[in-house]
Formats: C-alpha cells, structure tokens, sequence
C-alpha cells in the first residue's frame, strides 16, 4: 500500500535531540516542523479520534510529552511511540502532510477546546 499522493512522502524525517520537535522534508521544499505535543493531541488512534467525531477525546496535560522512538510502517506511516505510553496511532504520510500544512488551524482549535472545557495542556 503507498500513499494517495508520493508528494506527501517526506525525503527526510528528524527527531530534535530532545525528542520534543519532528521535521518532516519533501522534494517540494516543504519543511514542517511539529511538536511531540501536536502530534500527540492529534494522533490518528481510535483512542484520541474515536470512531466518529463525537467520540474525540480531548487530550490534556500533554504540554511536556515526548517522542521516544519512531518506526516506519510498511511504505505509507509512522509509528510514534510517546513517553506518556501512547504509541497506537498510525501517522500516514496524507495525515502528517495534512495536519502539517493545516497545524495552525488545528492548534487553535485544540487550544479554544481545552478553554471552553476548562483544561490545560
């Protein structure tokens, strides 16, 4: 199985020494970086997505969660495995280029989520 658009494989993955930011590269010069944070209250898992919208769960207290390991699944995801033992999500290559190139909206979004519930990262 590969991935609905090869302009969505990125030609270079790199996790920050600290394990708290992931640059995604691709041939088209797109650069996105993403924090462990992001990926983490975003992750694809039926755990944090459900299996519809309304049964999203909102992630909270994820502000210091970190990236402990990452592994290539067949030619079309990730693996992330997060200290916080959260590791059942697949990040496609679509879903990392479409979450990337939409992180400011997204971010806002869980942001006005987490204040209307009266949460905190």
């Amino acid at each position: 199985m590969t991935s609905g658009n090869n302009n969505h494989i990125p030609i270079e993955i790199k996790l920050s020494k600290d394990k708290t930011l992931l640059t995604l590269s691709y041939e088209s010069d797109y650069r996105c970086e993403m924090t462990a944070e992001f990926l983490r209250v975003n992750s694809p898992s039926a755990e944090v997505q459900g299996h519809h919208p309304s049964q999203a769960v909102l992630q909270t207290g994820k502000r210091l969660v970190k990236i402990n390991n990452i592994e290539q699944v067949g030619h079309y995801a990730i693996k992330i495995f997060f200290d916080d033992g959260h590791d059942s999500g697949l990040y496609s290559w679509d879903y990392l280029y479409v979450i990337g190139k939409n992180q400011a909206q997204l971010w806002k979004d869980y942001l006005y989520a987490l204040e209307t519930s009266g949460s905190n990262r």
